[in-house]
């Protein structure tokens, strides 16, 4: 009688020894996180909070190009009113590109190319209103926001990879049953772990293994930092993870949402 084979073995990689994960709660009080660590928010927060980034930017340059007017005009008297039509111009570039942004995604369409989207300016929106964020106190929300917004529209590409081009990365913090959760996938579609303790052995491993895409988990603060590091150079799904112990332990995730995106990703 023939039994179905067991799932294999995940080939869990370890690389010991620069950036520290989870020094970006270096500041943390050891107070309990708001919501037990679940930073989860509307995708609705991230493109308010991009339209003030915009607005911001477009003001500080306005202001710029108001405070040195007289300075630019005493070099070429028309050197200001070239410089504003060109800041005008960008500025409807900007507006133009931000409503393609959140056309695409509530469409379900993506409008433009990921190299003109979620891989290219896109990464750098979620910088500045991941900066924004910081002064009002809505950082991790909204970083939350974006990287589901990020996470929708890469999705959407519908990439597939072979089994051995995919590589998944995790934290050292996840919960026995997280690990043990993660493993069990990644021996179930025969794709690698490797356990990330800094930002240098992530970019190292990728650089030695060259998977053609990656499945990361960490909170939203390493999140954003992996995504700016990675993402515009190789395709990345980012899977945040709950913190109901604080920062850097016993971290939870949704497992079978990882396990849809591997499946997905290789086609299994």
């Amino acid at each position: 009688m023939a039994t179905s084979a067991s799932p294999q073995r995940p080939q869990l990689i370890h690389i010991e020894t620069d950036r520290r994960l989870g020094h970006e709660w270096d500041e943390w009080d050891g107070k309990p996180l708001p919501n037990e660590g679940d930073y989860s928010a509307s995708p609705a927060l991230f493109f308010a909070t991009a339209i003030l980034t915009v607005v911001a930017g477009v003001a500080a340059l306005a202001a710029a190009l108001y405070l040195f007017w007289p300075r630019l005009a005493a070099l070429w008297t028309p050197l200001p009113l070239v410089l504003a039509a060109a800041a005008g111009g960008a500025a409807a570039v900007v507006v133009l590109w931000y409503l393609l942004l959140v056309g695409s995604f509530y469409s379900r369409v993506n409008l433009l190319p990921e190299r003109l989207l979620e891989r290219g300016p896109f990464l750098r929106l979620m910088n500045w209103t991941s900066l924004l964020s910081r002064v009002v106190g809505r950082r991790d929300w909204v970083e939350h926001a974006a990287i589901d917004v990020y996470n929708t529209l890469a999705i959407r590409r519908g990439r597939k990879v072979g089994k051995g081009e995919l590589l998944v990365l995790i934290p050292r913090c996840l919960s026995k049953a997280a690990l043990d959760g993660v493993l069990g996938i990644a021996g179930r579609y025969d794709v690698p772990v490797f356990v990330a303790t800094r930002g240098q052995l992530a970019r190292r491993v990728i650089r030695e293994r060259r998977p053609r895409a990656v499945v990361a988990v960490a909170c939203e603060r390493d999140m954003m930092t992996g995504l700016r590091d990675v993402a515009g150079k190789l395709p990345v799904l980012g899977l945040t993870m709950r913190l109901p112990q604080g920062p850097c332990r016993d971290a939870e995730l949704d497992l079978a949402m990882m396990d849809t995106w591997v499946k997905g990703l290789v086609g299994a």
